[in-house]
C-alpha cells in the first residue's frame, strides 16, 4: 500500500515538473524567468469547493502568485481562475481586523473593536448559561466550511441538537436521494469514469462546482469522441460544449428520466443480471392493503430479505449467490401474498401516464427526443459494452477474469436539488443508472471513497432527548430508517430549531439551515437563546425571502427585546450578515490557518483511491484574526466541554492543528488518514504521529492511496475492496452493499400515516407523508406551481453561479469583478419579443413574494418559457469593502428577493418552509415570475435597496485603483 510518494497524476514526461524551470539565457540581456518567490508552500485551494492543489509563491512574506500543483489528484496541475485569484481573496478590502461587539442598533453595523478575551468570556458566559438549563437553546449553524466533522462533534459535546451547515439549501436531496438508494451519491462522492465513458449526461450541473476536474474529464471526453448530453434549461458552461443540449423546463428533469426509464422497460433494454447481482429488484415486497406490514419486505426469522426461487418453487434468501431469483410475477409465501420490487417498477413506469407522448408537452422536450435518448442509452450500453482484462473476486468468492462495464455515466448537481420534488428526480436518475447496469462499472458513475456505505449509511441522527451538562448520544446529523427515528416528542413536535428529522422534513439528512432564522424568530417550536454562525451570510445571499430575514433578525418583542436574543457570527470578510450579530469573532483567510479536508467529512478521494488533504498557514495573519476552528477548540475547553479537556480541566488542544494530529474519533481513526501510527507507517488506522501534519506538508499537502487493479471496481461487491473499506473504517463489515431500488425505510413513514406503529403523524401531517415518501421515485409538479397563478406567473426564474465566482466570496475579489461586476436576467429572444422588450431594457421581475429590478440579456441558450441570472452578484452598500458607487451595489440583483422560504397556506392554514418535503432542501428553483418593463425613470439602478451599512473602526476602503504587484516590481527594478 503506497501512502507516502507523490503519485505522479500527470505521468507523462512532458507533464511532470521541471527539475529547473528557469529558461535558458538566449544571451539578449532579457530575463525571461525571473523569480516571482522566496519560497513556495504547497496547500490547499478554498475558492470553491473543488480542493484543489496550489503552489502558493511568497516573496518578502507575502503572496505574490498562486499556480496549481501537478503533483495533485484533484486537479493535477489545472488552475482555474478563482484559483488563481485567491490572492486577490486574501488581501481583500473587506476583511475583518478585530473581534467587534455591536454598539448600536442590529443591523446598522456599529460596532466597537474588543480584546479577544473579552469576546471568549461573553462568548463563554452566554454559552455556559445555555448548557446548564437548556443545551438546544444554542443553535450553531455553519456556511460552506469544511470542518464539519469538528463542528457537527463540539456541538454534539455540548449537548445541542441544532447544528447543520449548508447542505440544507444546497444539496441535501441529492446526498439522501444516493444514500439511500445506492449508498452513495453524485456532487463531491463519485465520479464518472472518464478514461472509458462513451455517453455523458449532465442533469443541472452548472460551473461553480468540481469545476477542475470536470473541465479536465470533459477534455478527455471530447478527444476520444464520447457523447455529452445535457439536460438543462439555461445553456451555459458545460451545457454549451455539449453535443445535445436538452433545453428542459425547470423541474421536469424527474419525469424526464422516468420516460427514459418507461422506454427502456418497454424495450427490455436493462441489466438484468447487474440487478440480481447489486440491487433488491428481487426482494419480495408483501402486498396486503391495509395490513400493517404492508409494502415492507418478506423476510425470515432472522431478518433477513428474502426472494422466490424459480427454480425450488420456494422463497429463498435474497442474498444467496446459488439462488435463481424471479424478478417478476405474484408469490405466495406463508399465506402472504407478495411480488417482487423489479414487478412494482414495471408496473408503475410502464403505465402510459409515463409514456414520451404524455410527458413531452410538461417537460418541453419532444417525445421524438425522448425516445431517441433512450434508444441511444440503450444502444451504448448494450452495444458497445466493454471489458478490462483485469481479474477480481466479488463478495460471494467467485472469481471473475474480466470486469464488464456498460460505458454511460451520469453527474448531477444543484438545479435536480434545488427544487421541491428533487428527492424523487435524483432517486430516478439513480434508478435509471442502476437499469443500464452503469454504477461502479468501467465506463460508468463510480464511488469515490469511503462510499458506498449500506444503503441508508447510518448512524443515526441523536437529539431526541437533550439534558443539561449532557452530551448528545452521538452526532445531530444521521439517517433515520423508519418513524422511531425521528427527532420529536410524544406529540409530534419536532426537537430541533429548524425542524429536521421531523414529520416536515423527515430524511433530513443536512438539516434544514435555511429554516433557522424564521423558526428562531418565530419561537416555533421553540424560542432559543443564541444564534452561533459560521461563514454562512443568512441575512443576503444564503437565504431566501432576504427581505423577511433582514426583518426578522431585528424585529423586536413588546418589551423592546430582539426576538432572536443574541447572534455570534465568525466570518474572515464584512458580508452582509456581520452587521446584524451582536459578537463578531474575526476569521483567517485561507491562507492563514490550519484545515482538514477529512475523510470523516467532505476527502480528496477520486474512484481509484481514497485520498484527504490539509491546508496549512502559508503566511502569517496581519490583523488580530483567529482561524474559527481554533476559536472552537478554546471555547470548548473554556466551557469544560467532554473531549475538550483532560481529566484535569485543561485544554486538551493547544489549537484546531493539534486536534487535527491527537484526536480520534474512534479508537485509532483520526481526522487523516494518511502517515498514522508511530513513525507514520500505517494509514486508515493508527496512532497519533506528532509529525503527520509536516508529512503532509513534505508531501504537498495531500495524502492519496491507489488501489490495486481489481479494488477499482464494483465496490459494492469487490471482495478486495470491501476488505479494505472494513480495514479503514469505512464500513463496519466486509458485506456486499445492496442497491435500493424499493426503500422500505420510506414504506415505514406511509404505513405510520395509515395508522400503524408506535409513532404516528399528527393527524394533519397523515396526508403528505403518504403523499412523498413513496419507496419508489415518482414525479410530482413543483409546489409553487400549484399554489400561483401560472397564467400571471408564466416563467420559470433560475439562478447559477459563474464559472470564475463561488458564493458571496467571488463577486467582492477585485480580479473576479473585472469578469462580472454586474449580472443581468437573461430572456429567450423571443419571449422577450412576445413581451415588447429589447436588449438592455430594465425589467421588473415580479414573484407572489415581491418583486426586484434588474436590467435583461437577450439569449438563445434557453428555455423560452425561464429566464435566469447569475448569483451572488448583488450586495449592499457599505459591506465588502466595495465603494458607493460598485456595480455591485447599484446594477447588481438578486432573484432571492422575490423567493419565499414557505410554502402557501394549505387548507388548515398551515405554512411549511418552501422545501423538499423528503430532506428539507430549499426549494430555491420553483419560484414563478412574470417580467414588466421599467418606466423610463426607474431605469438604470437595481431595487430594492437598503440603508447603507456603517463599516467597523479602521475599516480601509478600497482604492480607487488596483497596483496589486507593484512594489514586488518597485523592488526587484531597484535591485537590478
Amino acid at each position: 500500500m503506497s501512502h507516502g510518494a507523490p503519485r505522479g497524476a500527470n505521468s507523462a514526461p512532458s507533464q511532470r515538473p521541471l527539475a529547473d524551470t528557469r529558461a535558458p539565457d538566449e544571451g539578449d540581456g532579457v530575463d525571461t524567468s525571473p523569480g516571482v518567490s522566496d519560497r513556495i508552500a504547497k496547500t490547499t485551494c478554498y475558492m470553491c469547493a473543488c480542493r484543489c492543489g496550489i503552489d502558493v509563491h511568497v516573496k518578502d512574506g507575502k503572496v505574490r502568485y498562486i499556480n496549481g500543483n501537478k503533483d495533485h489528484p484533484v486537479n493535477r496541475g489545472v488552475i482555474c481562475g478563482k484559483g488563481s485569484a485567491g490572492i486577490m481573496q486574501h488581501y481583500s478590502p473587506a476583511r475583518l481586523k478585530k473581534p467587534l461587539l455591536r454598539s448600536g442598533p442590529r443591523g446598522s453595523g456599529e460596532f466597537r473593536e474588543i480584546e479577544w478575551e473579552e469576546a471568549f468570556s461573553i462568548a463563554t458566559e452566554r454559552l455556559s448559561a445555555i448548557r446548564r438549563s437548556d443545551p438546544k437553546k444554542l443553535a450553531f449553524f455553519t456556511g460552506r466550511d469544511q470542518s464539519q466533522s469538528l463542528t457537527g462533534w463540539w456541538a454534539s459535546q455540548f449537548g445541542t441538537p441544532n447544528f447543520a451547515a449548508h447542505g440544507g439549501f444546497c444539496s441535501v436531496n441529492m446526498a439522501a436521494g444516493g444514500l439511500y438508494t445506492i449508498g452513495g451519491s453524485f456532487w463531491e462522492f463519485g465520479e464518472p469514469d472518464w478514461d472509458n465513458t462513451k455517453y455523458f449526461m449532465l442533469f443541472g450541473v452548472a460551473e461553480d462546482h468540481d469545476s477542475n476536474p470536470i473541465k479536465i474529464g470533459l477534455g478527455k471526453l471530447k478527444a476520444r469522441g464520447a457523447k455529452v448530453v445535457s439536460i438543462n434549461p439555461c445553456r451555459t458552461g458545460y451545457n454549451a460544449i455539449a453535443d445535445d443540449w436538452i433545453g428542459i423546463r425547470p423541474g421536469t428533469d424527474g419525469l424526464f428520466v422516468l420516460a427514459l426509464v418507461h422506454e427502456l422497460l418497454k424495450a427490455g433494454r436493462v441489466d438484468l443480471d447487474y440487478l440480481l447481482r447489486y440491487t433488491n429488484a428481487h426482494v419480495l415486497v408483501i402486498q396486503e392493503p391495509g395490513a400493517s406490514d404492508d409494502g415492507l419486505f418478506v423476510r425470515d426469522a432472522a431478518g433477513h430479505p428474502l426472494a422466490w426461487d424459480t427454480v425450488a418453487k420456494t422463497p429463498v434468501r435474497a442474498a444467496d449467490p446459488n439462488a435463481k431469483p424471479a424478478l417478476t410475477g405474484s408469490h405466495t409465501v406463508n399465506g402472504r401474498r407478495c411480488m417482487p420490487v423489479f414487478q412494482l417498477l414495471a408496473d408503475r413506469y410502464l403505465n402510459d401516464s409515463y409514456s414520451p407522448d404524455a410527458v413531452a408537452g410538461r417537460c418541453g422536450v419532444s417525445a421524438d427526443t425522448i425516445r431517441r435518448i433512450a434508444a441511444e442509452l440503450a444502444h451504448v450500453a448494450f452495444e458497445q459494452a466493454i471489458e478490462l482484462p483485469v481479474a477480481w473476486t466479488d463478495w460471494a468468492g467467485r472469481r471473475h477474469e474480466t470486469i464488464k462495464g456498460r460505458p454511460i455515466s451520469m453527474h448531477a448537481m444543484r438545479g435536480i436539488s434545488a427544487h421541491s420534488n428533487g428527492f424523487h428526480t435524483c432517486r430516478a436518475i439513480h434508478l435509471l443508472q442502476v437499469l443500464l447496469g452503469t454504477v461502479d462499472v468501467p465506463g460508468g458513475f463510480r464511488f469515490k471513497p469511503p462510499y458506498p456505505r449500506p444503503a441508508p449509511p447510518g448512524p443515526k441522527p441523536a437529539g431526541k432527548h437533550v439534558r443539561p451538562m449532557t452530551p448528545l448520544e452521538g452526532m445531530p446529523l444521521g439517517f433515520v430508517c423508519g418513524p422511531d427515528d425521528l427527532l420529536v416528542d410524544g406529540a409530534g413536535t419536532p426537537t430541533r430549531i429548524d425542524k429536521a428529522y421531523s414529520w416536515e422534513a423527515p430524511l433530513a439528512a443536512h438539516g434544514l439551515m435555511h429554516s433557522v432564522i424564521r423558526n428562531a424568530w418565530a419561537g416555533d417550536p421553540y424560542r432559543i437563546d443564541t444564534l452561533l454562525m459560521y461563514m454562512s451570510n443568512m441575512a443576503w445571499n444564503s437565504s431566501m425571502n432576504t427581505v423577511e430575514t433582514i426583518r426578522m433578525l431585528t424585529d423586536k418583542d413588546a418589551s423592546g427585546d430582539y426576538k432572536i436574543p443574541f447572534i455570534i457570527y465568525s466570518d474572515a470578510y464584512y458580508s452582509e450578515t456581520v452587521p446584524f450579530a451582536d459578537l463578531v469573532l474575526p476569521d483567517t483567510t485561507y491562507l492563514e490557518r490550519h484545515d482538514c479536508i477529512s475523510l470523516l467529512d467532505r476527502p480528496i478521494s477520486h474512484a481509484d483511491g481514497p485520498g484527504d488533504a490539509i491546508r496549512h498557514p502559508v503566511v502569517e495573519p496581519d490583523r488580530d484574526v483567529r482561524p474559527f476552528q481554533s476559536v472552537m477548540i478554546e471555547l470548548g475547553a473554556r466551557l469544560g466541554l467532554p473531549g475538550f479537556v483532560n481529566a484535569d480541566g485543561l485544554a486538551k488542544y493547544r489549537d484546531y492543528a493539534d486536534y487535527i494530529v491527537n484526536h480520534e474519533r474512534t479508537p485509532g481513526i483520526g481526522p487523516l488518514a494518511g502517515w498514522r501510527g508511530k513513525g507514520g507507517s500505517s494509514i486508515g488506522r493508527g496512532e497519533a504521529n506528532p509529525d503527520q501534519l509536516q508529512r503532509y506538508i513534505d508531501n504537498g499537502g495531500f495524502w492519496h492511496h491507489d488501489f490495486s487493479a481489481d479494488q477499482r471496481y464494483c465496490k459494492m461487491g469487490n471482495r478486495a475492496y470491501l476488505d479494505f473499506a472494513a480495514e479503514m473504517g469505512f464500513i463496519a463489515k466486509a458485506e456486499p452493499i445492496v442497491f435500493q431500488l424499493y426503500s422500505e425505510p420510506m414504506q415505514r413513514f406511509r404505513l405510520a400515516a395509515r395508522g400503524h406503529g408506535n409513532v404516528q403523524p399528527p393527524e394533519a401531517e397523515r396526508g403528505r407523508i403518504e403523499a412523498y415518501m413513496d419507496p419508489l421515485p415518482f414525479w410530482y409538479a413543483p409546489f409553487e406551481e400549484d399554489a400561483v397563478d401560472l397564467e400571471q406567473y408564466p416563467l420559470h426564474a433560475l439562478t447559477q453561479r459563474p464559472m470564475h465566482m463561488y458564493h458571496s466570496w467571488g463577486s467582492q475579489n477585485a480580479w473576479l469583478r473585472q469578469i462580472t461586476s454586474q449580472n443581468r436576467l437573461f430572456v429567450h429572444a423571443k419571449t422577450a419579443a412576445d413581451l415588447g422588450l429589447v436588449d438592455d431594457d430594465w425589467v421588473w421581475i415580479e414573484s407572489v413574494n415581491g418583486r426586484v429590478k434588474g436590467q435583461i440579456r437577450l439569449v438563445d441558450g434557453v428555455n423560452p418559457d425561464t429566464v435566469w441570472t447569475w448569483n451572488a452578484i448583488g450586495k449592499r452598500r457599505g459591506s465588502w469593502g466595495l465603494k458607493d458607487d460598485a456595480a455591485e451595489c447599484n446594477r447588481g440583483f438578486l432573484l432571492n428577493h422575490i423567493i419565499g422560504d414557505q410554502t402557501a397556506a394549505d387548507a388548515s392554514g398551515k405554512r411549511y418552509s418552501n422545501s423538499d418535503p423528503v430532506t428539507g432542501q430549499a426549494a430555491w428553483f420553483d419560484v414563478r415570475v412574470r417580467i414588466v418593463k421599467c418606466a423610463a425613470e426607474e431605469a438604470g439602478f437595481t431595487e430594492p435597496q437598503f440603508e447603507r451599512f456603517r463599516e467597523p473602526p479602521r475599516f480601509q476602503p478600497s482604492p480607487d485603483m488596483l497596483q496589486f504587484g507593484a512594489e514586488f516590481r518597485m523592488k526587484r527594478e531597484a535591485a537590478e
